[in-house]
C-alpha cells in the first residue's frame, strides 16, 4: 500500500508527463507544438479576444505568446487587428483553414484522453474528473483567499501609516 499523500504530486506530474509527451507526439505530424494548440483552440473558442487576455486563458507568458502568435499568423492561421481607439491593443481572429486544423486539434486529443483510460470505467473516468476539478478548485480557492489577505494587510499597513502620520502631524503642529 503506498501513501496517497505523499505520491499523489508525483503520480500526477508523471501521468500530466506521459500525457503531453503522447499528444505533442501527434500535433508534431502537424507542424504545432502544445503552447500552439492551446492558443488556436483559445482564439477558436473566444474569437476577438485581446492578446492580453489570452496570455491570461493560456496561461502563457505574454513575450512566449508574441512569439507564437508571429508564428502561427506567418503560417496564416490567424490575423491581428488593431484596435481603433487603441494602437497599443490588437485583437485576434482565425483564419477560415483554422477550422479544419481545430478539429485535427480535437480529434488527437480526444485520441489521446481515450487512450489515457483505455480499461477504466466510463464512471470511473467522470469521478477522476470531477475529482481533478474539485482539486483545482480547492488550490483556486487558496490562491484567492491568499490574494485577499495579502490585500488585507496592505490595506491595514496603509491605514496604520495613515493614522500614525496623522498623530504625528497633529503633534508636531505649532503656532
Amino acid at each position: 500500500m503506498f501513501n496517497l499523500l505523499r505520491t499523489f504530486g508525483f503520480l500526477l506530474k508523471d501521468v500530466t508527463d506521459l500525457y503531453v509527451r503522447r499528444f505533442e507526439q501527434r500535433v508534431g505530424a502537424l507542424g504545432l507544438t502544445l503552447p500552439q494548440c492551446r492558443v488556436l483552440v483559445g482564439l477558436v473558442n473566444h474569437e476577438g479576444i485581446s492578446q492580453s487576455q489570452l496570455a491570461e486563458l493560456t496561461g502563457i507568458d505574454p513575450v512566449t505568446l508574441v512569439r507564437i502568435l508571429d508564428r502561427t499568423e506567418s503560417d496564416g492561421w490567424l490575423e491581428r487587428r488593431d484596435d481603433p481607439t487603441d494602437g497599443r491593443t490588437q485583437y485576434l481572429y482565425t483564419k477560415a483553414k483554422s477550422k479544419s486544423l481545430f478539429d485535427d486539434i480535437r480529434h488527437l486529443a480526444d485520441l489521446t484522453c481515450r487512450e489515457a483510460f483505455a480499461g477504466i470505467p466510463k464512471k470511473h473516468a467522470v469521478l477522476m474528473m470531477e475529482l481533478l476539478a474539485k482539486i483545482q478548485s480547492n488550490f483556486a480557492s487558496l490562491e484567492l483567499r491568499q490574494a485577499l489577505t495579502a490585500v488585507a494587510a496592505l490595506q491595514s499597513g496603509r491605514a496604520s501609516t495613515g493614522a500614525a502620520r496623522s498623530r504625528r502631524e497633529r503633534t508636531s503642529f505649532q503656532p
